[in-house]
């Protein structure tokens, strides 16, 4: 079928297959256009809980996850289909890349977001068409941010890593005694002193798991999410973990900015 020019207004394509479909990336779809979803609810691989997020998916890929992961899984397949005419990832992820295509040129692109989350799931899943490396790369980016179209997923990241980067600076990062001013007046002078101790930590857990220890820690993480330094006295320890907290930390917040972009770009 030769896609150009066509134009479908509130259509059922929950089960619609557009392989072989020429000049799919000149579709139109107006109205409300129905694709299939995930499966719902929880399920178990191995001993990981899987809970799927919400997308609109090509029929396509239920067939290939269906034959790949087995009826159980929750994707469906017609029980005709032979498994040989299943379409692979690399077959899947281009028409996902052209039906996004289709959405951008009609001023869609929140609508395109679902479309180019299913092209990089294919990719993630071709061991043909897509090296090692970027597979890893592509794993990454949707175990953090769900390839940028996830907030949620990337803000829990950006607390869990403030929060780790917390406890750490208060274990080995954080001194036991901070620079120290004193002075003394001697008639209408003042002369002052600063001390720097060398940032020494001494003593047990429970003299650094400390209400005032917990301040500055949490100080120097939040300072670390706008990529600032927050001069506070560390240990050499606690000078690497704000370096590392200060690449990722900012990281992962333009992630979850990307992702409420994506979903509201005009």
């Amino acid at each position: 079928m030769d896609a150009m020019h066509l134009v479908l207004t509130d259509t059922d394509l929950t089960d619609c297959l557009f392989s072989g479909t020429f000049h799919l990336d000149q579709i139109r779809l107006e109205g409300r256009t129905t694709f299939a979803d995930p499966p719902t609810g929880q399920r178990w691989r191995g001993i990981l809980p899987i809970r799927l997020t919400r997308r609109r998916t090509l029929a396509e890929e239920h067939h290939w996850r269906a034959h790949t992961l087995g009826e159980d899984s929750g994707w469906h397949r017609p029980a005709s289909q032979d498994p040989a005419h299943t379409p692979d990832p690399v077959d899947v992820a281009a028409l996902y890349r052209q039906l996004r295509k289709a959405f951008e040129d009609g001023k869609n692109e929140p609508g395109a977001a679902d479309f180019y989350y299913g092209e990089c799931e294919m990719r993630r899943h071709d061991p043909t068409g897509t090296t090692k490396g970027e597979r890893r790369l592509l794993w990454g980016y949707w175990l953090l941010s769900g390839y940028g179209l996830r907030a949620a997923r990337a803000f829990t990241w950006l607390l869990a890593a403030m929060g780790v980067t917390v406890l750490l600076l208060m274990g080995i990062g954080l001194p036991n005694h901070d620079p120290a001013t004193t002075g003394t007046l001697n008639g209408s002078k003042i002369s002052l002193n600063t001390s720097t101790p060398d940032p020494a930590l001494h003593g047990g857990w429970p003299q650094r798991m400390t209400w005032a220890r917990t301040e500055k820690a949490t100080r120097v993480a939040v300072n670390s999410v706008v990529f600032r330094s927050s001069g506070q006295n560390l240990t050499t320890a606690g000078t690497y973990i704000e370096m590392v907290s200060r690449l990722l930390e900012p990281t992962l917040l333009a992630l979850g900015a990307l992702a409420i972009r994506g979903r509201i770009k005009r």
